[in-house]
């Protein structure tokens, strides 16, 4: 009876490996700062690798705001389990940005990567407008649980989600010039009490 080692565990695919490393060098570095070579050095993977899964810099640029948008989602939709009220729902979005800025970054917090990245982007490149969806969704979020404050009154929910996205994006600019969440805390205690006098 031969007795065989345990399996090593399986490396994950090249794609997850080079969108992992670019998410730490685009956050870290920025996009236009980190080059391929850097990419694939960080990845582990030959160069050829990341032109085997994608077409260029800048699609690889577009696979990591989709993923950054995907990361928030899913923070949001944890938050929101646990919501009971459209109140908590409202603030499920302040705490989804929370929870964000509190990942381990390499270089410490440096605010939305997202538009971190988009601000590198040029005018119409199609990752701003990726950035504008992203944001626009979560207006979008934040009106569809402010109508549930206002029962009769629904009208009023798209200014108040305009002025709480507002504050949320201001709060997240500060957060990241400051490397620390306490703006972002705040911006939560003040949405909590705009709501609180509806």
């Amino acid at each position: 009876m031969s007795i065989s080692s345990p399996a090593s565990p399986a490396r994950p695919p090249a794609r997850q490996l080079l969108l992992e490393a670019a998410a730490r060098l685009f956050y870290a570095n920025g996009v236009a700062a980190t080059g391929i070579d850097a990419i694939t050095a960080e990845a582990g993977v030959a160069k050829k690798s990341l032109y085997n899964n994608f077409r260029s810099k800048a699609d690889l640029v577009a696979a990591y705001l989709e993923a950054r948008h995907g990361e928030w989602l899913e923070l949001y939709r944890r938050r929101l389990e646990t919501a009971g009220t459209p109140r908590e729902e409202v603030l499920a979005v302040f705490d989804a940005y929370l929870d964000h800025a509190n990942f381990v970054y390499r270089h410490g917090f440096r605010g939305c990567g997202l538009l971190n990245a988009a601000a590198e982007l040029p005018a119409g490149d199609p990752g701003r407008e990726a950035v504008r969806r992203h944001k626009e969704q979560v207006q979008e979020l934040l009106s569809q649980h402010v109508a549930g404050l206002l029962p009769g009154r629904e009208e009023l929910s798209p200014g108040l989600a305009a002025h709480l996205a507002f504050l949320l994006e201001g709060a997240m600019a500060r957060a990241g010039l400051e490397g620390h969440d306490a703006p972002l805390r705040d911006a939560r205690s003040i949405a909590g009490q705009l709501l609180d006098a509806l």
